[in-house]
């Protein structure tokens, strides 16, 4: 895993200072600590900072083709290099070197961005042609890797894997965009189509781009999408052994590395899954760690033991208190943009923990959008059952009037809270999913909005994208347009950022081999009923892991990293929500009614309502905006 950065001039090939490439690298040392290249060129000049994982005592980057005319920086994986680098040497190529970047540079050079169909991996990389006189860009198929890019004024072009890379260039003109925070208030991140600072764009999911000097640059060009719009024939008992086949092939390719390596293990069903897959295929006593917590409605710890006892695995644990909210700091940092999945704080520690015995650490990650395990799905489907009942218009009145006067009551039992289902029930299923995957409700934000804000936002709404995706997939069902718009907003946005940015603060290289796009692509082509079955989500996954797994581990309620946010801010952290209403940054920003967030601080701390998330949302939203723009 690495960090890549550069600039390139597409008007006028002005000189390219190497200490400035060298610095926007450097600012992304973290990312790859084992070495660092640059290159320059009339126009152009390449960044890079390696984490040795393939071929670690070769491989140094910028790297050029035998001839020169193809340079390249390169950061991720590419799983099927050796079946690459065996086609391409049957057709007359020479390698100099035993890894995968060599092999995208002859990759390129015999089939254009047409190479791209044929990569398995995580990548976002950048190829300089001197003799066509282009920069090629790319990111993989579902967003693992990160790639950021900008227009500085002196004509550069400029790009990094992370936001600070771009920071580190004296020329970009740091300006908050008002659109992003809407976005980000309601997600809980930036999605990938944004980004806080005004003018910076993120290379989308599955896209590349191709600059040509003396050419506009275009706009980025859509390489891959997922289709839900087919189902795969067969039996039960075909298919399952189908999702095996992936599934294992997914851990198999994942299992290359030339450095120790590792898994994460929370004791749930995708990280077992991975580790008992792991387990059947190597050698060795894989190496698992967990985290613990002090409170034990958030402690996995028990369930990790029996997968790990029962593959015998090298496991390692370490409790830490789940009241520990120290790491804020860190995480600003690392995250750059503001982000407030608070889950990142144990993700990071878990990072932390692995680190100090591997390099590369296999994860769960994407397990849940592929195959449906979000419990959000299956709330998702009840509702569309019941807004089948019922004419648009008469549902709209008559479980609209309801969810209107229907108190807001956050302090009762969960089966009295029924506002949110009622007024979600009157919305078409598009528009009520967008609000269930959000935190912050379209209307708590324009409550906390100065008109100076809603103007600027011009209509903007953050809501929009979700149903707007939804409304385009290329989609059979309800269940494939939620899963469709998770896999393009949701899973890039929040859970690849997360485990790349957490991961990558500690010089780790986390692996998601439930995300290889043959697993991904399949999964979209099964019968919804294999994905959701009677309230049960990754029905066949579960099903096909009975032979691995007990049924504890497969079929116990859904926990995931959880941080206790909304305790914190009723204790520890009470001062801190009610001293955002005197933010000097925040205030700066002219966007927000301070009074009315004042109010809504000591709402929460005295339990008449609840703002947890939100209330975080701001604290990790002051911070970043400190540090970003002063």
């Amino acid at each position: 895993m690495c960090g890549i950065a550069g600039l390139y001039y597409p008007g006028t090939p002005k000189p390219v200072d190497p200490a400035r490439v060298r610095a926007m690298a450097d600012a992304m040392a973290h990312r790859g600590p084992d070495g660092s290249g640059v290159w320059t060129a009339p126009g152009v000049g390449l960044g890079h900072r390696r984490l040795s994982i393939i071929d670690v005592a070769g491989s140094p980057q910028p790297m050029a083709s035998a001839d020169g005319a193809l340079t390249i920086v390169f950061n991720g994986e590419i799983y099927n290099f050796q079946a690459l680098r065996r086609e391409l040497v049957a057709r007359g190529w020479a390698f100099r070197t035993e890894g995968d970047t060599e092999v995208l540079l002859a990759g390129w050079s015999t089939w254009g961005p047409a190479m791209l169909d044929r990569l398995v991996g995580m990548f976002a990389f950048a190829i300089h042609d001197a003799r066509a006189n282009t920069l090629f860009l790319a990111r993989d198929r579902l967003g693992v890797k990160p790639l950021y890019y900008v227009s500085l004024a002196d004509g550069a072009f400029a790009f990094a894997s992370e936001l600070k890379g771009l920071l580190a260039h004296p020329l970009l003109r740091r300006m908050p965009d008002v659109t992003a925070v809407e976005d980000y208030l309601a997600y809980g991140y930036v999605p990938d189509d944004a980004c806080i600072v005004a003018g910076v764009k993120k290379l989308p999911a599955g896209h590349f781009l191709l600059i040509e000097r003396g050419r506009p640059i275009p706009a980025p060009r859509s390489w891959w999408d997922i289709s839900f719009a087919d189902r795969a024939p067969g039996s039960t008992a075909v298919l399952e052994e189908e999702l095996l086949a992936h599934m294992r092939e997914g851990v198999r390719s994942r299992m290359v590395a030339d450095v120790p390596l590792g898994a994460f293990l929370s004791g749930g069903v995708d990280s077992s899954a991975v580790v008992a897959l792991m387990a059947e295929q190597s050698p060795r006593a894989v190496k698992t760690c967990t985290i613990g917590f002090t409170v034990a409605d958030y402690d996995e710890r028990r369930h990790a033991a029996v997968v790990a006892e029962r593959f015998a695995t090298e496991h390692r644990e370490r409790v830490v208190d789940a009241e520990d909210f120290a790491l804020i700091d860190t995480l600003v940092h690392a995250f750059d943009e503001p982000f407030a999945d608070a889950s990142a704080l144990a993700t990071w520690q878990v990072c932390a923990l692995a680190r100090e015995q591997v390099t590369v650490a296999l994860t769960g990650d994407g397990a849940d959008e592929a195959l449906a395990g979000y419990r959000r799905y299956r709330f998702h489907a009840a509702e569309e059952r019941a807004r089948g009942l019922l004419p648009a218009g008469l549902r709209t009145r008559v479980f609209g009037t309801l969810g209107r006067v229907y108190p807001k009551a956050d302090w009762a039992p969960r089966p009295l809270r029924a506002k949110t289902t009622l007024l979600a029930l009157a919305a078409d299923g598009a528009e009520a999913y967008a609000g269930a995957v959000g935190v912050t409700t379209p209307a708590l934000r324009q409550s906390l909005y100065t008109d100076a804000a809603r103007r600027a936002l011009g209509g903007h709404r953050a809501e929009d994208r979700y149903i707007a995706a939804m409304r385009d997939a290329p989609a059979r069902d309800s269940l494939d347009r939620a899963q469709y718009a998770d896999l393009k907003i949701w899973l890039p946005g929040d859970i690849l950022t997360k485990t790349d940015r957490t991961s990558m603060a500690v010089s780790l290289e986390a692996r998601e081999p439930l995300l290889d796009h043959r697993l991904v692509e399949f999964g979209a082509r099964l019968p919804a009923a294999m994905r959701l079955r009677r309230g049960e989500g990754k029905w066949l996954m579960k099903h096909a892991m009975e032979r691995y797994l007990p049924r504890e581990t497969l079929y116990r309620p859904k926990m995931g990293f959880v941080t206790p946010v909304s305790t914190w801010f009723r204790g520890a952290l009470a001062a801190q929500g009610a001293a955002l209403a005197r933010s000097r940054t925040l205030a700066g920003t002219g966007w927000f009614d301070l009074d009315r967030l004042a109010r809504l601080a000591e709402a929460h701390r005295t339990g008449r309502e609840e703002h947890g998330r939100t209330l975080w949302q701001f604290v990790m939203l002051e911070k970043s905006l400190a540090r970003l723009f002063g």
